[in-house]
Formats: C-alpha cells, sequence, structure tokens
C-alpha cells in the first residue's frame, strides 16, 4: 500500500469513528459506549410472553448482549420517546449500538444515538419516532412533539400536569 493510500484510509477511520460517535450530555455516570447486541422485546425476555415482531412496535424493546445483560434502550434525540420506531426493524438481529451507558443506582440505561446492523451495516441516527410522528402530524413541530400531540394534550386536560388536577402546562 502507497503512503498516499494509507493516509487516505487513516483520515477515513478518523473520520467515519467521529461521524457516529455519542455526544455527551454531562451526565453523572455517563460513558460513550458502542457494542454489538440482539434487539429483543423486553417483557418477552422477562415474562416469556413474546409475540411476533416484537410485538410491532406496542412493547419496549432493548438490547441483549452476549453476556445475558438486558439493556433498556432509551432516546437521546426525541425527549420523552422510546427506542422502539428506530429498533424494531433489527427485532431478532444483532446490531451495533453507539450512545451513552448511564449507570446510577437505581438503574442503568443506554441512550441510543446511531445504530446499524451488525456487523457492517450502515450507520444511522436514531430518530425515528420524531420522523413517524412528523408523517402523522403534518404541519406540527416535530422537535417539540409533547407540546403539540393530541394525546398528550388530551391527558394533560384531563389529568392535569403531574397528574395534578386543574395544574396546565405553561404557555409556548
Amino acid at each position: 500500500m502507497n503512503i498516499k493510500k494509507l493516509i487516505s484510509f487513516a483520515a477515513a477511520l478518523v473520520v467515519s469513528s467521529a461521524a457516529y460517535g455519542a455526544e455527551e450530555w454531562g451526565i453523572d455516570g455517563e460513558k460513550k459506549a458502542r457494542f454489538e447486541a440482539k434487539v429483543v422485546d423486553i417483557a418477552c425476555e422477562l415474562s416469556g410472553n413474546c409475540p411476533e415482531n416484537c410485538g410491532a412496535g406496542k412493547r419496549q424493546l432493548g438490547l441483549l448482549k452476549d453476556d445475558g445483560e438486558l439493556i433498556l434502550a432509551i432516546k437521546n434525540f426525541d425527549i420523552f420517546a422510546g427506542a422502539s420506531a428506530d429498533l424494531l426493524a433489527f427485532c431478532g438481529k444483532r446490531i451495533v449500538a453507539d450512545g451513552l451507558m448511564i449507570k446510577t443506582a437505581h438503574m442503568p440505561v443506554f441512550a441510543l444515538q446511531f445504530k446499524r446492523l451488525a456487523p457492517d451495516g450502515k450507520w444511522g441516527r436514531a430518530n425515528g419516532f420524531s420522523k413517524n410522528w412528523a408523517k402523522s402530524n403534518p404541519g406540527k413541530k416535530a422537535n417539540e412533539w409533547f407540546r403539540h400531540d393530541v394525546a398528550v394534550i388530551n391527558e394533560l386536560n384531563v389529568g392535569g400536569v403531574f397528574g395534578i388536577p386543574g395544574l396546565k402546562p405553561p404557555p409556548e
């Protein structure tokens, strides 16, 4: 391999690693993490209640590592949204997950930021929830979907903020 090809190869490795590296949030106990795991239906793993296709998007999905550790996958880019929209297409398959492992005394979670089919699929950003929500709610802001979602607004009107009847959310 000549020196130009070697330099190009090294530069490509640096760029590809940086392009899909987890972004830190500054949360206590967070560490950047990239690992391979199988996408699983968490309820299935814990109870044996296993519908087809990981519950077709109606159940919480997680990541099962080879050592048996079951990891709850949460979202990074879409607050209050689960990771199922990004993981459902990989139900029962192995992926490479990239994000932040957040370990606290209460519950460790993994904030999914990027994913790809293992071992060398194409990287994709974990933003499936907001894409799906925007398609279902044309003309509304997907970046703050929870302020514009009919189901959320109805729930707040009935139960109030924090479950306190009469307590309304602040105006935008």
